[in-house]
């Protein structure tokens, strides 16, 4: 039997922060934007992919999303993503289900909504009612990577049909977990399900398959793996950790269930702070480690400190603040720290 690697807290969160590009900002450009969704960004949240981006690359502007670059569909759960253009297969046939009946419903759901649509586009709400099904069973047609949409997040998402991407489904799956298990890893197969939001057993079947890719690891959750051509990175020495950093609700950062949320957050008030039971609020990243929540409601953005911050901390927190580039706005952004601990 391979002995497993232990792995600390720190070289983890070192880790992740790294291959998240958290600790110092990507130079704008293509590259980076693919770099930055490299495990997809997450937007149900208004603008939550923008945010994310933000955090990740240099000279991020209010209309970023839509750069040329990059994509919008109903990815990981179902979840409205913004991937890079080039991985739509990934984020599409990587989760088309393996069950036959399934894997039906999903092509037999793209052929109709291609048929109707016709080369239009149209809110998904309008095109399902019209179609005579509900508009939420329009999904199910994403992971044949024939839907894609835009939602600008004030109204419904617009849909419209492509070409499906050209990529065998199984080799999709097996790069939705390595992408997983770098931005994510250490983890398991019942984790990464959970966040592909796919059947156990074929999360199970693809981490039998990189099998001889992954190295097994100990970690204070557990045991779990991580890829092997990522074990240099997790034992190299740490960086310096970004001042702060603002991350969204649903940034891949802490898109997180279960035991794996200890390693980020071991205060379990706090982990009831930040995984809320409705819509998560934002975590605020303060020397490299999740030191408070933040909300926002229009221009104003709304601080909690879960420790005292130093008057170097508190600026640059406000700083990030600040430049969130957020569209529409009339007014500058203003902040206030509705809880500063003492």
């Amino acid at each position: 039997m391979i002995p497993r690697l232990e792995l600390s807290r720190s070289q983890i969160l070192c880790f992740r922060r790294r291959a998240g590009a958290l600790d110092e900002r990507l130079p704008a450009g293509a590259k980076s934007l693919r770099r930055a969704a490299w495990a997809g960004l997450q937007d149900s949240v208004p603008r939550a992919a923008l945010l994310s981006i933000h955090a990740r690359v240099e000279g991020t502007s209010s209309t970023t999303w839509e750069h040329p670059s990059l994509i919008q569909l109903w990815g990981p759960r179902f979840n409205d993503y913004v991937v890079a253009s080039k991985d739509l297969a990934v984020f599409s046939l990587g989760r088309l289900p393996l069950d036959a009946g399934k894997r039906a419903r999903a092509h037999d759901t793209a052929d109709r909504l291609h048929a109707f649509l016709n080369g239009r586009r149209m809110p998904f709400g309008q095109a399902g009612h019209a179609m005579g099904t509900p508009p939420n069973s329009l999904r199910y047609a994403a992971p044949t990577g024939r839907v894609l949409l835009r939602w600008d997040g004030s109204h419904q998402p617009v849909v419209w049909t492509a070409p499906p991407p050209d990529m065998d489904p199984q080799h999709a799956r097996l790069e939705l977990a390595r992408r997983y298990l770098h931005i994510f890893g250490p983890s398991t197969s019942a984790s990464f399900a959970r966040w592909a939001g796919i059947r156990p057993a074929a999360a199970s079947a693809v981490f039998k398959e990189l099998l001889a890719t992954l190295t097994p690891v100990r970690t204070p959750a557990g045991d779990a793996c991580i890829l092997a051509e990522d074990e240099t990175a997790f034992r190299a020495e740490p960086r310096p950790p970004a001042p702060a950093r603002l991350l969204p609700s649903g940034d891949a950062f802490y898109l997180l269930w279960g035991a794996d949320r200890e390693i980020l957050v071991p205060d379990d008030k706090r982990r009831s702070e930040l995984w809320t039971s409705r819509v998560w609020p934002g975590a605020l990243l303060v020397g490299g480690e999740v030191a408070g929540v933040w909300r926002r409601s229009k221009a104003d953005i709304s601080l909690d400190a879960w420790r005292r911050f130093s008057t170097e901390e508190r600026e640059a927190v406000e700083a990030e603040a600040i430049s969130l580039p957020l569209p529409g706005l009339n007014g500058p952004i203003t902040v206030r720290w509705s809880r500063l601990a003492k």
